[in-house]
């Protein structure tokens, strides 16, 4: 068994979900929790944003969301309203449908920030919702492999290699956890209507999601320089704040989440691409967030490397192609993307080997490539 250790942690989850009436359309009532920031909203205000306190493992993680949730629905009960547990948003006549998160008062900066996103964007993207899923190291265990380094530096140093490896990984827990190939035609244009199958199993991490215009050339070599390389953006116009670099990771500050915040060191780190699980009561199967964890693990333990900028595009191409329903042709670094996520696994299972829980974990996850390739194959039977 690895040290104990290297599995403690702090573990983190946002849900978003959007809220519907009786009849599955956009429930058009304020936000119900007030200014609560367990129960929040992100983009619009018919939408539900679980924040889970931060927790010890993954277990008290799914309980802590498993009482957000239940607060929610009872909540909505009484207006008669639920919760629509799907990535991809239902049916919708107009853009009128989608009001801005309303944050008022000291929070108002909020809402001027996602005004702009409405002018630059418009509103439909601010409907796709999905897990974010928020992991940092135990320090006891980063102090047990940090030698005689300035312990602050060492850290942020770690969480920069991390950021790389798990950005150029991003494709595999995208593909792993894609649950949203069908969405209504009102999310093309007005007065459409109707399922439609589309070209992606994740619309949200597809081209058709949120991304900046262009790909963020970052750099890697201190957190000054990472940090600086977001800001050359923010100046130029590019990005409103440093919220707006719409990358499948993020890398947070310890405090406010600002640029500024990271003369404090690295907090944690942000997995962003996880689709909701409609299969599931909570939205999110545990066992995809401790395959996430242990991805997160085996990662940290890889040789560092340079991220040049040509790599940094590769990796968003490779995450918008993950996002793909049929991945015939689709490859890693020359490798059938199925196959290379299966090597993946299989040298996780070797670095797990002495874990029988992970191994578990890694198994049932494998099998999803199988059942991958058995629901394309369908596919091409059914449509043709």
């Amino acid at each position: 068994m690895k040290d104990e250790l290297f599995y403690k942690g702090s573990f983190g989850l946002e849900r978003e979900t959007l809220r519907v009436d009786k009849n599955g359309k956009l429930a058009q009532t304020p936000h119900p929790f007030g200014d609560s920031e367990q129960i929040t909203r992100d983009f619009c205000e018919n939408q539900i944003e679980l924040v889970t306190p931060v927790c010890s493992d993954i277990k008290e993680l799914m309980k802590e969301l498993e009482r957000l949730d239940a607060t929610v629905r009872a909540e909505l009960d009484k207006n008669g309203e639920r919760i629509w547990l799907y990535s991809n948003p239902p049916h919708i006549e107009n853009e009128n449908e989608i009001p801005v998160a309303n944050f008022i008062g000291e929070h108002s900066g909020k809402r001027r920030y996602r005004d702009q996103l409405e002018r630059r964007y418009g509103k439909r993207l601010m409907l796709f919702s999905g897990i974010h899923f928020n992991f940092s190291f135990d320090d006891a265990y980063l102090h047990s492999i940090c030698d005689d380094e300035d312990f602050g530096h060492f850290k942020n140093r770690f969480y920069l290699r991390l950021y790389k490896q798990i950005s150029v990984h991003s494709w595999l827990v995208l593909l792993l956890t894609a649950a949203s190939p069908i969405y209504d035609k009102s999310l093309d244009e007005d007065g459409a209507s109707g399922a439609v199958k589309s070209r992606y199993a994740s619309m949200r991490n597809s081209e058709r999601g949120y991304w900046n215009e262009f790909v963020p050339e970052l750099r890697f070599g201190e957190l000054s320089e990472f940090v600086d390389s977001i800001q050359y953006y923010v100046d130029k116009g590019a990005l409103f704040s440093a919220s707006e670099l719409y990358l499948p990771v993020r890398l947070k500050p310890r405090g406010v989440n600002k640029l500024e915040s990271f003369a404090n060191g690295v907090s944690h780190i942000e997995l962003r691409m996880l689709d909701l699980d409609p299969f599931t009561k909570l939205g999110v199967d545990e066992r995809d967030l401790e395959f996430t964890h242990l991805l997160i693990m085996y990662l940290s333990c890889r040789d560092d490397f340079e991220l040049t900028a040509e790599l940094q595009a590769q990796a968003v191409k490779d995450h918008k192609n993950a996002a793909l329903y049929d991945l015939d042709g689709v490859c890693i670094g020359g490798v059938p993307m199925l196959e290379r996520a299966a090597q993946i696994i299989d040298d996780m299972q070797e670095f797990f080997c002495d874990d029988s829980e992970a191994c578990s974990i890694l198994i049932y996850e494998k099998n999803k490539l199988s059942d991958r390739l058995c629901t394309r194959l369908t596919a091409e039977e059914v449509y043709g």
